[in-house]
């Protein structure tokens, strides 16, 4: 049985991809080999190139090219990231021949309008109703409903499942549900509900391709969803208020439970760990990479509530083969015992 019978969605043709499950953009994580693993196994890579340089996208984005010839999506921050850098990396990626984008946070229509011009799909992540109706006017091709569960950068306070379904009674392009989800059941389920797919990144952090340190990938792992954190206080270099979900650590134990309501004005600037010669501060929201050096204990270890579902660290290829492969029997089942 092909991998993407009975799991092909209207999305897959949109995206050219053969099974509607996507890689999140995760900043730094999401390069290109994982990038291209997720596309090479059927499903819709994107690079992760939150402030990145446009060098380092370019290298990125040829590597991604040699590795496959599947279409992906670069993921920016417009919100997040200095307006002479976004039009920089925007006008790196248009001239290297990118044909998607990925977008999060704040909604900022004449980015969106920007590479809709020059011929771009974008797929918009928002946290709200209110958010996607914004994105979907400004020219947005896909919806990502993300939930409270998702692990990273958190916009909006609502599950995954009930914000994809206040999303789709309105919308009129895919929704895609994110936050949480990593099995089989959980595509299934998106998929039973009128979702055009999902969207995945703890469960594509913790792979033999992603660009996270491995005491990043192992504390996955180790951790259930019970062990994540909501948290502003990992939030140097993102606007204030930015909550992040995270594995709980020194940090947030000394917290004492007072999650949220940190000002950055009044975090200290201390370098914790480096990446070469980049110093990498104490509640920045840089999480450690291959090249991390450092206590990488007291950086972001960013996880979703689906880190309980991630059991050990695979092929890419492989976990996207166990998602779809639970999914198929699940929803022939329902298939049936429908009649």
């Amino acid at each position: 049985m092909e991998p993407s019978e009975g799991l092909r969605t209207p999305l897959c043709g949109l995206l050219g991809c053969d099974v509607p499950i996507l890689l999140a953009g995760m900043g730094g994580v999401s390069r290109w080999e994982l990038a291209a693993a997720v596309a090479n196994a059927g499903g819709f890579g994107m690079l992760g190139m939150v402030r990145e340089s446009p060098s380092l996208i370019a290298e990125e984005v040829v590597a991604l090219k040699a590795a496959t010839d599947r279409r992906f999506a670069v993921n920016v921050i417009p919100a997040a990231t200095e307006p002479g850098l976004l039009d920089a990396q925007i006008g790196a990626c248009l001239d290297l021949g990118v044909t998607a984008f990925t977008f999060f946070w704040d909604v900022m229509p004449a980015v969106v309008g920007r590479v809709k011009d020059a011929g771009c799909l974008v797929l918009h992540q928002v946290g709200t109703t209110e958010a996607a109706r914004v994105a979907e006017d400004a020219g947005a091709d896909v919806i990502i409903a993300q939930g409270v569960e998702a692990g990273g950068h958190v916009h909006g306070r609502m599950p995954a499942s009930a914000l994809a379904g206040a999303i789709m009674a309105h919308a009129a392009v895919p929704v895609v549900v994110s936050g949480g989800l990593a099995t089989g059941a959980d595509l299934a389920a998106a998929l039973a509900m009128g979702a055009a797919g999902i969207q995945c990144g703890t469960a594509f952090l913790a792979t033999d391709e992603s660009f996270a340190h491995p005491y990043h990938k192992a504390r996955v792992v180790a951790a259930s969803g019970l062990d994540t954190v909501l948290t502003d206080i990992f939030v140097l270099n993102w606007p204030a208020g930015a909550a992040v979900r995270v594995i709980g650590n020194s940090v947030t134990k000394a917290l004492d439970g007072h999650y949220l309501g940190h000002d950055p004005e009044t975090l200290p600037r201390e370098a914790i760990a480096w990446d070469d010669d980049q110093p990498r501060l104490r509640f920045s929201t840089d999480s450690p990479l291959r090249t991390t050096t450092g206590d990488l204990e007291a950086m972001a270890l960013y996880a979703g509530q689906g880190a309980g579902a991630i059991d050990r660290i695979v092929p890419a290829a492989e976990r996207i083969a166990t998602i779809t492969t639970e999914a198929k029997r699940i929803l022939a089942q329902g298939v049936s015992g429908s009649g």
